[in-house]
């Protein structure tokens, strides 16, 4: 796996646990811990994409700097394996 691969994969994990967080405070809204879990991955996963933005292509449009190389449509398409 290429660091490139890594670091989707990384943020791939983050997304899964604030789904899962998500899904538990919908039935547990006063779960402060839960919350506060919550929060820390938030801030992580958005630190990871930032870092992923700069590195390779933004994976959100509002992480897409245009002071740089405009690179939004570097990212492979699904059918090139971009999805996987």
């Amino acid at each position: 796996m290429n660091s490139e691969e890594k670091m989707l994969h990384d943020i791939g994990i983050a997304d899964f646990v604030l789904t899962d967080l998500m899904l538990y405070l919908d039935t547990h809204p006063t779960d402060r811990n839960a919350m506060e879990y919550f929060n820390h991955y938030a801030r992580i996963k958005t630190q990871m994409e930032r870092e992923f933005s700069r590195e390779y292509y933004p994976l959100r449009k509002d992480l897409a700097e245009s002071n740089k190389e405009w690179r939004w449509g570097n990212a492979p398409l699904p059918w090139e394996g971009g999805c996987n």
